[in-house]
């Protein structure tokens, strides 16, 4: 069992360790820059592009549990459909983004903290990322359904691929024509299509087979629709609460000063790295975990749970140590800025214990979605936002300042692992 967990896990940990290589690299850019706004700056444009694909990522997570169990019962027509919905909702909800980009930045920009100045340069960053959108959405329908098919394999080579044309590509914008924070923005337009184009062409060398099943018949599209998009709402609700609080925390962070900004947004890389590696164990729980649920082999998934466990919390232990040891260090490669290594430093510890606190969250996470278990995902974060994270950040701030932002989040990671935990056995049944 260990092995398959492996063969699953490792391509998505591959993968996904350019994703952070990708922020790091945009975030040395700017840093490096002739001031310390272009890295609040991008930071507070990823916010909104944070927003809105976190928003979509329903349909990645929604797809990826659902076929992962069609594949498991064997129904092809059932694995083929479930590819097409998502694909329908992924240009629909594309397209409205492109018609809708100018208001969308009104409202976003209004409800940010930041200066002037930030946001300017904010806004030419987002006008132009905005266009990735089709693409980026549609890649999240192709990754979720692969992996339902238990291939994490075409995930890993499509993810590695965008992610690496997007650094090339930046750094060439940015270095080589003299782009500034727009040169950032466009490396991501171009990484995006080229990875939807590589996923078109995987799709149909591996499975030609279900372009067969696809139908325009609405009866068919709608059988087992509901289904869908109860499962997507909940996991929407429950992306919803991420958002809230990550949007919240940079808001904020901008709010109490740029150098703050600064500084927040290079320790959250910390934490973004080492998300990313634990979903690639928690990518390999929904696919098994839905595998088995479709098969019916509970025995099955036990031992999978256990096995899961085991190598999150081995990974959490590892990070914690590694953040404790080189942590400022880490700090170095991101600016030469002094005033923000400084103030990264003073807040490095948060960052330190966050994997030894938040481990179970990510695997839990993928145990849920495998079993489209969307309703107890759905109210555990609305539990953990509210009551571990905002309360705590109200009560604390005028005391702590950045401090209570910083305890907020550990305490939030925390309590949804926690909160899985107790609703499992109930899971179960």
């Amino acid at each position: 069992m260990n092995k398959e967990i492996l063969r699953l896990a490792l391509p998505n940990i591959l993968s996904n360790l350019t994703i952070p290589l990708l922020g790091m690299v945009d975030l040395y850019l700017m840093g490096h820059l002739n001031s310390s706004l272009f890295m609040g700056a991008v930071a507070l444009g990823g916010v909104i592009f944070n927003f809105i694909y976190w928003g979509f990522s329903f349909l990645r997570m929604s797809i990826s549990g659902i076929s992962a169990q069609s594949f498991g019962g064997g129904n092809r027509q059932e694995m083929a459909l479930v590819l097409q919905r998502g694909l329908i909702i992924a240009v629909g909800g594309s397209v409205l983004l492109l018609l809708l980009q100018i208001p969308l930045a009104h409202v976003a920009f209004n409800l940010l903290e930041g200066s002037e100045s930030v946001k300017e340069i904010a806004r030419e960053y987002f006008f132009v990322r905005i266009w990735a959108a089709p693409a980026a959405i549609s890649l999240m329908v192709f990754s979720g359904w692969f992996l339902g098919m238990q291939n994490s394999f075409y995930p890993m080579v499509i993810s590695v691929a965008v992610n690496l044309v997007n650094v090339l590509c930046s750094i060439v914008f940015v270095r080589g024509l003299k782009m500034e924070a727009e040169g950032v923005a466009l490396g991501s337009v171009v990484g995006q299509y080229f990875g939807l184009i590589m996923a078109t062409y995987y799709f149909f060398r591996k499975y030609r087979w279900a372009w067969h099943y696809f139908t325009s018949r609405i009866d068919d599209l709608k059988k087992d629709f509901i289904r869908f998009m109860n499962v997507g709402r909940d996991i929407f609700i429950r992306t919803l609460g991420i958002i809230a609080v990550f949007t919240f925390f940079t808001s904020r962070s901008a709010g109490i000063g740029d150098i703050t900004l600064a500084a927040n947004s290079v320790l959250l890389q910390f934490l973004l790295f080492f998300s990313y590696f634990l979903d690639g164990f928690a990518y390999a729980a929904e696919a098994m975990v839905g595998r088995w649920f479709g098969a019916g082999k509970k025995i099955h998934l036990k031992l999978t749970i256990r096995l899961l466990f085991r190598w999150g919390a081995a990974m959490g232990i590892l990070f914690t140590i590694v953040y404790a040891v080189a942590g400022k260090y880490l700090l170095l490669f991101f600016t030469d800025q002094t005033d923000v290594i400084e103030r990264g430093i003073e807040f490095l510890p948060w960052v330190i214990i966050l994997p030894v606190v938040s481990f179970g969250t990510y695997i839990w996470d993928g145990v849920y979605i495998g079993a489209t278990a969307s309703v107890a995902m759905r109210n555990s974060m609305v539990i953990a936002v509210l009551f571990f994270f905002f309360v705590p950040f109200y009560l604390l701030y005028p005391v702590m300042n950045n401090h209570a932002l910083w305890l907020g989040m550990v305490l939030f990671m925390f309590a949804r692992g926690v909160l899985l935990t107790i609703l499992f056995p109930r899971l179960m049944k």
